[in-house]
C-alpha cells in the first residue's frame, strides 16, 4: 500500500487518524496542496481527480475518498473497530459520518472556499475551475455554526458519537470541527458536551500527525 497525504489539509488527516487508529504504518507520500501539487501531471496519473487523500491499495487500486480508504482498511485490518460491531452500530457511525460531511464539512467548504482572495477561481477542489459565489460564504458559516449546535445536542449524555469507543464517525466530525478554526468557528465553554469530546479527541495521539 501507499498513502498520499496532505499534513494542512481537512480530509488527509481524517484518512491519517483512521490510519493511525488502526496502529497501521502505510508508506507515504507528501503532497502539498499549498504549492499545487495536487495538479501536477505525475499526481494526476495517480489520482485524476486532483484531490487528497488517496490510499494505493495492496491489488493496485487507488481509493480517492474517506469512505472508501476507511472501508478498505476496516475490511483488511479489522481491529480495532471503528466501523461498527454489527449491522445497527454500522449503520449509525455511518450515518453520523454523513451527518457530519454535509453539515459540518460542506458548510466550512462552502464558507472558505467562497470567501478566501487566495482561492478565486477555485471555489471547489479537482481539475477545474469554478467561480466564488459570495452568498455561499454568508450561508457556510451560518451553517457551521449550527453544526457545532447540534452536535452539542447529540453529545450531551454521550462518550462517543456512536457507542462506547471511538469510530470513524468520531474521526470525521472531530477533524471538520477542528478545521472550522479556519473560518473562525471555534468550539468553546458554551457547549460543554461538545467541549468535552472535542478535548478528548485532541488529546489522542492520532489527532497529533
Amino acid at each position: 500500500m501507499h498513502f498520499y497525504d496532505c499534513s494542512t489539509a481537512p480530509s488527509p488527516r481524517r484518512a491519517r487518524m483512521f490510519i493511525a487508529e488502526k496502529g497501521l504504518d502505510i508508506p507515504t507520500t507528501e503532497v502539498s496542496i499549498a504549492k499545487g501539487e495536487q495538479m501536477a501531471d505525475d499526481f494526476r496519473k495517480i489520482n485524476p481527480f486532483c484531490t487528497l487523500p488517496a490510499l494505493v491499495t495492496d491489488d493496485g487500486v487507488t481509493l480517492t475518498q474517506n469512505i472508501g480508504i476507511a472501508t478498505y482498511l476496516e475490511q483488511k485490518f479489522p481491529e480495532p473497530v471503528l466501523m461498527g460491531r454489527n449491522p445497527a452500530e454500522t449503520g449509525e457511525i455511518m450515518d453520523w459520518a454523513a451527518i457530519a460531511e454535509q453539515q459540518g464539512g460542506m458548510a466550512t467548504a462552502e464558507a472558505l472556499r467562497n470567501s478566501n482572495p487566495h482561492m478565486k477561481g477555485r471555489a471547489l477542489p479537482g481539475p477545474d475551475n469554478y467561480e466564488q459565489i459570495p452568498e455561499l460564504a454568508e450561508r457556510g458559516l451560518a451553517r457551521a455554526k449550527r453544526f457545532q449546535e447540534m452536535m452539542e445536542a447529540h453529545m450531551t449524555g454521550r462518550d462517543w458519537v456512536v457507542g462506547d469507543a471511538i469510530s470513524y464517525a468520531d474521526i470525521t466530525a472531530f477533524v471538520l470541527i477542528d478545521f472550522q478554526r479556519i473560518i473562525k468557528v471555534k468550539v468553546d465553554e458554551t457547549k460543554p458536551a461538545l467541549n468535552a469530546w472535542y478535548t478528548k479527541m485532541k488529546d489522542r495521539p492520532s489527532a497529533q500527525l
